[in-house]
This record gives C-alpha cells, sequence and structure tokens, in this order.
C-alpha cells in the first residue's frame, strides 16, 4: 500500500514526479538509483533528496512537459508559513472567485495570442508569450492559497 504524505512535502513532491517521470530519466538527471531516490521520498526514512538533484529533476519534468512538482511542493510550503505570519484567513469563496478571474484573464490572453489579426498573427509573439505566462503564475499563485486555505480548513 501506498504511503501517504503530507500535501505540503518535497517527500509528496518528489514522489509526483517518480510517479510522472521514467526512473530511468530520474536516473540519467541525477546519477542516483531509483530505489535511492524512492527511499528519499519516503516521509518515515532519514534518507533526503539533495537540492541539486531536486532542481535536476525539476528540470527533467519541465523539458517533459510536466510541472515542476519539488519547485511546486517548496512553494507550497513556503506560502503555508508566510500565510501563518500574515494571519489572514481568506474566505475559499473568495478566494475561488479571484481564481476564476484569474483563468479569465488567461483565457483572453490566449485567445488574444491566437487572433490572425494580432501582434504576429496567428503566431504567439514573445510579449504575448509573457502575458500568457504572467497569467500562468497568477492562476497557479491563486491555487496554492486555495490548497493552502483548504488544508488549513
Amino acid at each position: 500500500m501506498a504511503k501517504i504524505r503530507e500535501l505540503s512535502s518535497i517527500e509528496n513532491g518528489l514522489a509526483e514526479a517518480i510517479k510522472n517521470l521514467k526512473s530511468k530519466i530520474i536516473e540519467e538527471v541525477t546519477g542516483k538509483s531509483e530505489s535511492y531516490i524512492r527511499k528519499c521520498s519516503d516521509p518515515d526514512l532519514e534518507q533526503q533528496l539533495d537540492h541539486i538533484d531536486a532542481v535536476k529533476i525539476d528540470k527533467a519534468c519541465i523539458k517533459k512537459g510536466l510541472i515542476p512538482y519539488l519547485l511546486r511542493s517548496h512553494q507550497y510550503i513556503v506560502e503555508k508559513e508566510l500565510k501563518k505570519l500574515k494571519s489572514n484567513n481568506q474566505d475559499i469563496n473568495e478566494l475561488l472567485i479571484k481564481f476564476t478571474i484569474l483563468h479569465g484573464q488567461l483565457m483572453d490572453a490566449i485567445q488574444s495570442a491566437k487572433n490572425p489579426i494580432g501582434e504576429k498573427g496567428s503566431f504567439v509573439s514573445a510579449a504575448e508569450k509573457k502575458e500568457i505566462f504572467d497569467a500562468f503564475y497568477a492562476l497557479e499563485d491563486k491555487i496554492l492559497k486555495i490548497k493552502t486555505t483548504v488544508e488549513k480548513g
């Protein structure tokens, strides 16, 4: 049976990366065996993943079109701590409304970039890509806030 990992943990991010990347890729980028990396994802063991290996795994994820799982875990952990400092209890409904607005902004940016009368026609320009990625980052940030709020629940 699979071990339950805390949502906001590096072990969970690593487990997701292992699940979605082929073990051969992880072994190639880190130079470590699959069993070693799996042990690093076990929250009950003291063995921990080196930061450099985490970056290598996230780079491999990006190259495969996946999200950088370890970066997201790290970001989630830091976001959780920042939220404690702010002691700002945001209402989940408010967060979902903001999420919907940001999703709409992302869709608008994509539609605008693909419009044949746009800056480069149906090709996406560098400025349009930046606008799309900024919208993605804002949306991802909101998702992290929603996760944090739900976990605090």
